[in-house]
C-alpha cells in the first residue's frame, strides 16, 4: 500500500464535501427564487448565470494554476516559492476582477443583446448582474486562496472556506429575498457579499500559516521575469483548454435545443447528472492535483506511478457506479429531477449513454488533474482543442444533419474518450526521471 494513500483519500473525501456545498447552495437560490409569485426573477438569474459562467469559467486558471504551481513549490520545500505563487496570483485576481468591474456596462450590454428573453426577465436578469458584477474581485482571488491551500493539501480549509460561502449565500438569500422581497438583486448582492466573507476568512488563514516568510524578502522577489513568464504561459494554456471545454458543452446545449423541446430537456437532466458525477470525480481529481504537484516537486515518479493507479481506479469505479445506479434505477433516480412521462420515456433511451460519457469522463478528470499539478499547461490545451475540434464537432456535426440525439450523445462520449486518450498517451513520459527538471 502506498504510503501516502491515507492521505489522498482524507484529502478525496473533504474535497468531495467542499465541492457538493456549491449545487446545495444552487438548489436553495432556486428554491427561493422559485417560490417567489413572479418566476421572472428565477428565469432572469439564469440568464444572467449564462454571462457569469462564461466570464468566471474564462478565469478559473487562477485556481488551477495556483493548485500545481503551489503544490511543487511544497515538494521542493521551497517556502518563498509557495508564498510567491499566491501573491502574484492574488494580485492578478486583484486586477482582473476591477476590469471586470470597469467593463461592467458593455459587458452587461454585449451579454444581454445575445441572449433572447422577454423584458421582465431581462430586467430580472440585470438586476442580478448590477449586483453580482462587484463580487467579482472577491471571487477570482478566492480562487486564488482555493488554489493555494488545496496546493498545500490543506483540505479542511477548503472546506471551511466552501461552508462559510455557502451557508452565508443562503442565509442572505433568504434575508434579501424572502425578508427583503429584493427578489433576483437579492440574490446578486447575496452571492457577492459571500464572496467577499469567503475573502476575508481567506486572507486571515492565510496570515496564521506558520513559517511565513517576511514580507520584505518575498516582495522583493515579486518581479522575477522567468517566473512571471513561465506563470502567464500557464495560465493562458489553461484559459484556452477551458473555454475549449466550455465551449463543448454549449454547443451540445444548442444542439439539443434544435432537436426539440422534449429532447433538450432529456439531455439537460442528463447532463444535471453528469454534473453532479463530476462533484465527486472533482473531488479525487483536485486530490491528485495536489499529490501529483507534490511528488513532481520532490521529483519521485515511482509515486507518481502510483498516485495514477489508484487515482485513476477510483475516479473509474466511482463514475461508473454513478452511470450504473442510473441504468439499473432510472425511474427512481430520473423521477427525482422531472415526472415528465415524455421525457422520462427518453431517459430510459439515452441512459446507457452514462456508461462511456462517465466512464471516459471519469478518467479525463482525473488525468487533467494530474497534469495540472505537473503545470503542464501545453498538454491540456492541446488535448483539449484536439478532442473538441477532431472528436466532438465531426459526429456533433453529422448529429445535426441528422437531426440525431443518439449521435449527439455519441459526439459526447468520443469527446470524453479523445481527452482520456489525448492525456493518457502523455503519461508515461511524466514516468521519467529524466523528464524532470531540475529547479535548482
Amino acid at each position: 500500500m502506498p504510503s501516502f494513500l491515507p492521505n489522498f483519500v482524507r484529502l478525496a473525501i473533504v474535497n468531495i464535501l467542499s465541492n457538493l456545498m456549491v449545487p446545495l447552495a444552487g438548489l436553495i437560490d432556486t428554491a427561493f427564487l422559485g417560490h417567489l409569485d413572479e418566476i421572472h426573477h428565477l428565469a432572469g438569474v439564469a440568464l444572467a448565470t449564462v454571462i457569469f459562467n462564461y466570464v468566471y469559467w474564462t478565469f478559473g486558471f487562477l485556481r488551477i494554476s495556483t493548485t500545481g504551481m503551489t503544490a511543487q513549490a511544497v515538494g521542493r520545500d521551497d517556502s518563498n516559492a509557495v508564498w510567491l505563487v499566491a501573491l502574484r496570483h492574488i494580485l492578478l485576481g486583484l486586477g482582473l476582477g476591477c476590469l471586470i468591474m470597469l467593463l461592467q456596462v458593455p459587458l452587461r450590454s454585449i451579454g444581454f443583446t445575445l441572449l433572447s428573453a422577454t423584458p421582465e426577465v431581462k430586467a430580472s436578469g440585470q438586476s442580478y448582474y448590477n449586483a453580482l458584477i462587484w463580487g467579482a474581485p472577491a471571487t477570482l482571488i478566492g480562487f486564488v486562496l482555493l488554489g493555494w491551500f488545496l496546493g498545500r493539501a490543506q483540505g479542511h480549509k477548503v472546506l471551511l472556506l466552501s461552508f462559510i460561502s455557502s451557508s452565508s449565500n443562503v442565509l442572505l438569500d433568504y434575508v434579501f429575498i424572502v425578508r427583503w422581497g429584493w427578489g433576483s438583486a437579492g440574490a446578486g448582492w447575496a452571492t457577492a457579499i459571500s464572496q467577499y466573507l469567503l475573502l476575508v476568512v481567506g486572507l486571515g488563514l492565510m496570515v496564521q500559516e506558520p513559517c511565513r516568510p517576511p514580507l520584505k524578502t518575498i516582495a522583493s522577489q515579486l518581479y522575477d521575469p522567468l517566473a512571471l513568464k513561465a506563470a502567464f504561459t500557464l495560465n493562458r494554456e489553461i484559459m484556452v483548454r477551458t473555454l475549449a471545454l466550455v465551449t463543448t458543452f454549449s454547443v451540445f446545449t444548442n444542439l439539443s435545443s434544435l432537436l426539440g423541446t422534449t429532447v433538450l430537456t432529456a439531455n439537460t437532466v442528463m447532463l444535471q447528472v453528469v454534473t453532479l458525477a463530476a462533484y465527486f470525480i472533482d473531488g479525487i481529481a483536485f486530490a491528485t492535483e495536489s499529490f501529483a504537484g507534490l511528488f513532481y516537486g520532490q521529483r519521485a515518479t515511482h509515486s507518481l506511478l502510483y498516485l495514477m493507479q489508484v487515482a485513476g481506479g477510483a475516479s473509474l469505479a466511482l463514475g461508473l457506479s454513478v452511470a450504473g445506479g442510473f441504468i439499473v434505477f432510472p425511474d427512481r433516480l430520473f423521477g427525482l429531477l422531472t415526472d415528465h412521462q415524455s421525457v422520462l420515456d427518453r431517459l430510459h433511451d439515452y441512459v446507457l449513454w452514462l456508461l462511456p460519457v462517465l466512464g471516459f469522463g471519469a478518467l479525463a478528470y482525473m488525468l487533467d488533474g494530474y497534469f495540472v499539478g505537473l503545470t503542464q499547461g501545453r498538454v491540456l490545451r492541446v488535448a483539449s482543442l484536439y478532442s473538441s475540434l477532431l472528436g466532438f464537432a465531426p459526429v456533433a456535426i453529422v448529429a445535426w444533419q441528422l437531426h440525431s440525439d443518439h449521435l449527439l450523445w455519441l459526439a459526447l462520449a468520443v469527446f470524453m474518450a479523445a481527452r482520456t486518450l489525448t492525456l493518457g498517451v502523455r503519461v508515461p513520459a511524466t514516468l521519467d526521471s529524466d523528464s524532470i527538471s531540475d529547479p535548482n
